[in-house]
């Protein structure tokens, strides 16, 4: 997902995307969605989210 999908997507949740990087902004989502917020945080390997909308684009 490109970052103005992202951008629209947290438009659409009631988010407000303003300056935030991409991985912020992701982050800002998971924490809406009820994940942990740790889009790439290094944490992948060990991650217990496998429904987490960033997962397959984690690291």
């Amino acid at each position: 997902m490109n970052l103005a999908d992202i951008k629209q997507l947290a438009k659409d949740r009631g988010i407000n995307p303003g300056r935030l990087r991409k991985a912020e902004l992701i982050r800002t989502l998971q924490t809406q969605e009820g994940n942990l917020a740790c889009f790439n945080t290094g944490v992948s390997r060990s991650c217990e989210q496998p429904y987490c909308l960033w997962h397959d684009d984690c690291r």
